[in-house]
C-alpha cells in the first residue's frame, strides 16, 4: 500500500512540475516605427499611448481580415477595402455590408490615417481608434456590436495566444481591439509614389512635359484644398454637387447640426486617386475626366458651396480646358504607389 500511495505521489508530482514548467505566454513587444516621409506633414496620432509593435500589428492585420467582426460572421473590414484600390471598395458606389445591405457613402482609401486627425466624410470620428466602431456597428455595414465581437474572440485559441503577445495586459476587450486595428493602420503610409520621388530628388525620377504641366495647373487651381503633399487641407467643403435624392446625405451637418455645414463633406486626399474610383462621397464619378468636367461645367448653387469656387462672375466652378484636364490627370496619375499597392505587409496571409 505504501508504495501504491507513492507512485501516486510521484505520478502527481510530475504533473505538477510538467504544468509550472509549460511555457507561457510572455509580453515582449517588437516595437515598429512609423514612417515619417521627409514631404509629409508631421504624424497627428499620439504614439505613446498605443506604440505600435510587431505582435499589435499582426494582431490588427488578422482582425482586419476577419469576418467575425461582422454579424453574420463573413463581412470583415477588408471587404470594403481592397489593398489593391487603396483599400476601397473597388468599383462600387457605395458601400455593402451584411444581408447584402447597401450604405450611403463610398468607401474611403485607407493610407497615411497617422496623420490625419478626424476621420470619414463627415468628420464623424475624432481619433483613428474611434473609427472602426463606426462601420462594425452600422446596420447597413458590419451590424455588430463590440460585446458580441469580444465574446467571440475570446472563443477562439488564435486570438487567446496572440493579445498576450500584443498587449501588457493580455486581455480581449474592446480596447485593444481598436488599438490593434490602429496599429495596423498606422503602418499603411502611402509614400513612394512617382511624385514623392521627384520632390525628394530621388532615384533621378523626372515628370514628363505634359506632368509638369499638370503639375503647375494643379498649384494654381487646385493645391488650396488639396493642400501639402498628402493632398488634402483637412476641411470640410460644399463642392456644389448636385444633392442626390436617393440619399439626401447632408454631410458633416449630420455631426454638428450647424447650418453652415449643409451639404460639407471632407477634402479626399488624392493619394493613389488613380485607383480609387468611383468619386465623391457617394460614388457617382466614375472617371477622372468625369470629376473634372463637373468641376469645370457641373457644379450647382446649393445655398452653402464655398467660397472658394465662385467665379469672377457669381457662377461656381474651376474653369478648365480640354487640354488641361489631360495634363492634369496625368499629374494626378503621379500620385500612384504601386509599391504601398503591392505591399505584402498589408496583404491577407
Amino acid at each position: 500500500m505504501n508504495n501504491k500511495i507513492y507512485l501516486v505521489i510521484s505520478c502527481l508530482a510530475i504533473l505538477w512540475s510538467c504544468d509550472s514548467d509549460s511555457p507561457e505566454i510572455s509580453y515582449t513587444p517588437t516595437y515598429l516605427q512609423v514612417e515619417q516621409p521627409a514631404n509629409f506633414p508631421e504624424i497627428q496620432y499620439n504614439l505613446s499611448n498605443n506604440p505600435v509593435t510587431q505582435e499589435g500589428f499582426d494582431l490588427g492585420k488578422a482582425l482586419f481580415y476577419d469576418g467575425k467582426l461582422s454579424a453574420n460572421n463573413s463581412i470583415p473590414c477588408a471587404f470594403c477595402h481592397e489593398q489593391a484600390f487603396a483599400f476601397t471598395h473597388h468599383g462600387h458606389t457605395l458601400s455593402h455590408g451584411v444581408n447584402g445591405g447597401i450604405g450611403f457613402r463610398n468607401s474611403q482609401p485607407m493610407q497615411n490615417l497617422a496623420y490625419f486627425s478626424e476621420f470619414m466624410w463627415d468628420g464623424a470620428a475624432s481619433h483613428l481608434d474611434l473609427q472602426p466602431i463606426i462601420p462594425l456597428t452600422s446596420e447597413l455595414e458590419m451590424g455588430e456590436t463590440l460585446s458580441n465581437v469580444v465574446d467571440k474572440l475570446k472563443a477562439d485559441t488564435y486570438y487567446q495566444s496572440q493579445f498576450p503577445l500584443a498587449f501588457d495586459d493580455g486581455e480581449i476587450n474592446s480596447e485593444n481591439i481598436l488599438k490593434a486595428l490602429s496599429q495596423f493602420m498606422l503602418m499603411m503610409v502611402s509614400s513612394n509614389s512617382k511624385y514623392d520621388k521627384y520632390v525628394r530628388n530621388e532615384e533621378g525620377v523626372t515628370l514628363t512635359e505634359v506632368e509638369l504641366q499638370g503639375q503647375n495647373i494643379f498649384e494654381n487651381k487646385c493645391s488650396s484644398c488639396h493642400a501639402t503633399d498628402l493632398f488634402t487641407d483637412q476641411s470640410y467643403r460644399n463642392t456644389g454637387l448636385p444633392i442626390n435624392a436617393k440619399l439626401d446625405d447632408t454631410g458633416r451637418f449630420k455631426v454638428l447640426e450647424n447650418p453652415e455645414d449643409l451639404y460639407k463633406f471632407k477634402v479626399p486626399s488624392l493619394r493613389n486617386v488613380e485607383k480609387t474610383f468611383p468619386y465623391m462621397h457617394d460614388g457617382r464619378f466614375a472617371t477622372l475626366t468625369a470629376v473634372l468636367n463637373f468641376y469645370d461645367s457641373g457644379m450647382v448653387d446649393n445655398g452653402n458651396v464655398d467660397e472658394s469656387l465662385k467665379r469672377s462672375d457669381g457662377s461656381f466652378g474651376i474653369s478648365l480646358t480640354e487640354n488641361e484636364k489631360v495634363q492634369l490627370i496625368a499629374f494626378l496619375k503621379t500620385f500612384t504607389d504601386n509599391e504601398f499597392l503591392n505591399d505584402t505587409r498589408f496583404a491577407e496571409y
